[in-house]
């Protein structure tokens, strides 16, 4: 009886290694609609730890050599807050000027934020805004909302302030507190524009 415990425990025990030493399951890299989704959600960097930082090589791989807009932006985020790699702002803030040069509008949006507040970099409200315009005609709300504060601001060209308005305007937006902001920022950009300037851009947008 004392052999057949023993056997048992030191059976226990190798299965019990052999369990610990199995390899970690294998991830699979994420699709570029996947991955636009987790950046829109701000959820990219915490699913790249999540996943115990596996994909760090094809990750890399997919921002320099094959120059994915998306993986830029990924791969400069995680260099720029040391997520899975060491951390190495300049080279981080690279690959988010890459990816905004191929016109992602979340790499645009995000730049033009920092360049506002001077996260990263230098604070410059005109590069600010040369970004965050880029972003608002593509649809980007964050962007759209930044860039009317800045023309409330008093920063920009008037010339801008009807496109501005017009993008904001006709933004779908769920959020009852972000509805009633955006309203707000409207109704201040209005009174430096024109009335008849405010009427035009409240037409209906031909898709």
């Amino acid at each position: 009886m004392r052999f057949l415990l023993t056997s048992c425990v030191l059976l226990a025990s190798v299965m019990g290694v052999a369990k610990a030493a199995e390899p970690l399951e294998a991830v699979q890299l994420y699709s570029q609609d996947e991955l636009v989704k987790l950046i829109r959600k701000n959820t990219h960097l915490k699913r790249v730890k999540d996943d115990d930082c596996q994909l760090v090589q094809d990750i890399a791989a997919r921002a320099s050599k094959m120059q994915l807009p998306t993986y830029q932006f990924l791969y400069g985020d995680m260099l720029a807050y040391n997520v899975c790699v060491e951390r190495d702002v300049e080279l981080g803030v690279y690959y988010m000027r890459q990816a905004a040069k191929q016109g992602l509008a979340e790499a645009l949006e995000q730049l033009g934020r920092y360049y506002d507040i001077g996260r990263l970099v230098q604070a410059d409200k005109g590069m600010a805004i040369i970004y965050l315009r880029e972003a608002a005609a593509q649809g980007n709300v964050p962007a759209q909302m930044r860039l009317v504060k800045l023309y409330n601001q008093g920063h920009g060209s008037p010339q801008d302030y009807e496109d501005a308005y017009r993008w904001l305007f006709h933004a779908s937006v769920a959020d009852r507190a972000q509805h009633n902001k955006i309203a707000r920022q409207l109704a201040l950009l209005a009174k430096k524009m024109p009335d008849s300037v405010v009427a035009r851009a409240r037409l209906p947008v031909d898709n």
